[in-house]
């Protein structure tokens, strides 16, 4: 259910960032995916703590092209694309290292890490494809706005994750596989 939930998750966001128009509140914009991006990173962390960490980099490469295919056959350019792919690698990728080498409670490692990669993955994704030096979508004065607003919201959307894990560690995210597989 864990793997499902990360791949739909992923997906999802794709098709919801589409679809529909940015969250405009005051001067931040935030793509509508990007709740669920947000919660990608959490689904990954209860991943790896299943699955560890050698299978998680797995189950990330196909993400990565799963999420490429879905981005592109939804109309995206391959700048927008491959912008995605390479915030989505950098992002997970990190997300993954800080969930394996924290020595924190589950819940907390789970906002930490994800605090990161979703850090990591709005600046590079707004920078490579948004920013006038990708697609040319915002000027370059909006850039800190749509910046700022993803990282609100995935850090509100952790901070939510990490309550509920918290919750619910014993008896539904118990540890099957050491972090450091």
């Amino acid at each position: 259910m864990r793997l499902f939930l990360y791949l739909a998750s992923i997906v999802l966001a794709n098709v919801v960032t589409a679809k529909f128009a940015p969250l405009e509140l005051g001067m931040f914009i935030i793509p509508m995916g990007t709740f669920l991006i947000g919660g990608t990173f959490i689904f990954r962390d209860l991943v790896q703590n299943k699955y560890g960490r050698k299978k998680t980099y797995m189950f990330i490469a196909g993400a990565l092209l799963l999420s490429a295919f879905a981005s592109y056959m939804l109309g995206d350019t391959l700048l927008i694309v491959l912008a995605s792919a390479i915030s989505f690698a950098v992002a997970e990728t990190t997300d993954t290292e800080i969930y394996t080498r924290l020595k924190l409670p589950l819940s907390l490692r789970v906002f930490y890490s994800g605090l990161v990669g979703g850090f990591l993955d709005s600046v590079i994704f707004v920078v490579i494809g948004l920013s006038p030096i990708g697609a040319g979508f915002i000027p370059w004065e909006a850039v800190p706005a749509a910046i700022m607003g993803q990282v609100i919201a995935k850090t509100i959307i952790q901070g939510i994750g990490a309550l509920i894990v918290s919750q619910f560690k014993d008896k539904m995210f118990n540890h099957t596989i050491p972090n450091n597989v």
